[in-house]
């Protein structure tokens, strides 16, 4: 396609699709009663009645429904196939062509962004989810479990383990009717519709979206820490806040494989505590004090949370005695920890 005629089949598609508010509510209508007179589409609709006609005409100048000219004007509807079947198909050549000529921009990463396109937030949550190497956590709607799901499911079976938060909880599958466990390590729900869509990746790599963002709200937006230490934000919220004022769906977190390895302190002790035997850890992260990079490694003395999950212990018997291991931003520990490592019979390596 030369690029006149290009130009002219995005006019035209756009032509089409360019209607106001006026004539989406008339349009709607219509469709829903199949046949209306002017004053009917005005008690249907906030149209004032002296905007009808002329909104109809418009409706009716671009093929979506049809003017009987009678006492009174009767609008009647159009099959939708029908209505936009040309307009498909124009869609679609359009789409190739203009596919042939787009050039994918350079996508620097930043530490920090701040973004209000749905397509786009999409993209960085799908981002998140393909490269996770280890653990993944997610606050999600029904309907993105749903979109995600057959990704999620490849992932699990990688053995990243996934953790799910779904809300509300009232619209999420029936455990009966939905294989939780192969998308899934532990979901679950969350009563009402308040919760974010939260999604973290190995502790750093992190999104917070509103709800009225996912549903293309342009006046919300969603923020994205690429690999930021500044994700820890995210993780902490959804760890300490979301996760622990929902209620279990599934669960089936104990059949990962060991050595296991962490992003974030909290599923570390998660999994400690709820399993039996002894345990050994490898550690890296960075001295409290002094900054430096420190690597410790030995058996687990103790792990466990204090009320709401707000205090994380997990203490590392070394061969320089006991080491008090936090999460990032840690302060009265001696380590924060980047990464956990957990092993059966002895400390991974590193």
């Amino acid at each position: 396609m030369s690029s006149d005629d290009l130009e002219a089949s995005l006019e035209q598609v756009i032509t089409r699709f360019n209607l106001g508010e006026y004539e989406i509510a008339a349009y709607l209508a219509v469709l829903q009663h199949g046949e209306l007179t002017a004053s009917e589409i005005s008690e249907n609709t906030d149209i004032p009645q002296p905007r009808v006609y002329d909104t109809v005409r418009s409706l009716s100048d671009v093929g979506l429904v049809e003017l009987k000219e009678s006492r009174p004007m009767k609008v009647l509807a159009i099959d939708p196939r029908e209505a936009f079947g040309d307009i498909q198909d124009s869609l679609d050549d359009l789409v190739d062509d203009l596919s042939t000529r787009y050039t994918a921009p350079a996508r620097e990463p930043e530490a920090v962004s701040l973004v209000k396109s749905r397509p786009t937030i999409l993209r960085y949550l799908d981002d998140i989810i393909e490269t996770a190497e280890y653990e993944l956590t997610l606050s999600l709607t029904p309907s993105l479990l749903d979109r995600f799901e057959s990704q999620l499911a490849e992932r699990r079976d990688a053995g990243i383990a996934i953790e799910i938060l779904l809300s509300p909880a009232s619209a999420a599958p029936n455990p009966d009717e939905f294989d939780y466990n192969s998308v899934a390590t532990t979901v679950k729900g969350r009563r009402g519709i308040t919760t974010p869509v939260v999604a973290v990746a190995d502790g750093n790599y992190s999104m917070y979206a509103t709800r009225e963002s996912i549903r293309g709200d342009t006046d919300r937006y969603g923020v994205i820490f690429n690999r930021s230490e500044l994700g820890f934000l995210v993780s902490g919220f959804l760890n300490t806040v979301l996760w622990t004022t929902a209620e279990v769906i599934a669960s089936d977190g104990m059949e990962l494989p060991f050595p296991r390895r962490y992003g974030t302190i909290r599923r570390c002790i998660s999994d400690l505590t709820a399993l039996d035997g002894e345990f050994y850890a490898t550690i890296e992260g960075r001295d409290v004090e002094t900054g430096d990079h420190w690597v410790a490694q030995g058996k687990v003395k103790e792990a466990s949370f204090g009320p709401n999950r707000e205090i994380a212990t997990l203490v590392v018997e070394t061969a320089d005695g006991l080491v008090d291991v936090g999460g990032q931003v840690a302060t009265y520990e001696d380590i924060e920890a980047y990464e956990i490592q957990i092993g059966r019979d002895e400390p991974p390596t590193a």
